[in-house]
């Protein structure tokens, strides 16, 4: 970004999510991809289904080839999550982490089951800010391990 005669002075944690590089609409979610982590808000009422999860799978391959990444559900809405989704998406080798954004005491519920089955390190948290600060400590651990 180059701003002629003005100067911008961001706080650091806004500095570590301007790297925003692409928006994907989907008839189910929107996600917004980062250089190391994707946020992704589910639309109302869906079923997230092993379906839906070829698409994240096709999103991994495409945007984060050779690259550790966090997938980061940003719950805004009420939907259904099929735990079986969890099992594939165990597999994906590059998934450095998981979590859950929500204020709401239900989502937040379910997703402590959902956790269950899903073989990668999964947190829960209240705000984008924490979960970009953990999706960021998850991707400095894991280069600093290969």
């Amino acid at each position: 970004m180059k701003f002629q005669g003005v100067f911008f002075c961001f706080p650091l944690k806004l500095l570590l999510t301007l790297d925003m590089t692409d928006v994907l609409k989907y008839d189910f979610c929107t996600m917004h991809i980062y250089d190391y982590y994707m946020i992704v808000v589910i639309n109302e009422g869906v079923t997230v289904t092993p379906e839906h999860n070829k698409v994240l799978l096709n999103v991994a391959d495409t945007y984060f080839t050779n690259t550790n990444f966090v997938y980061i559900t940003h719950r805004l809405h009420s939907y259904a999550v099929d735990p079986a989704i969890y099992n594939e998406t165990s597999k994906i080798k590059n998934l450095a982490g998981f979590c859950v954004v929500s204020s709401d005491y239900k989502a937040k519920r379910n997703a402590e089951i959902e956790k269950l089955f899903l073989n990668k390190p999964f947190e829960i948290f209240d705000t984008i800010d924490e979960a970009t600060t953990w999706a960021n400590s998850i991707i400095n651990l894991s280069h600093k391990q290969s």
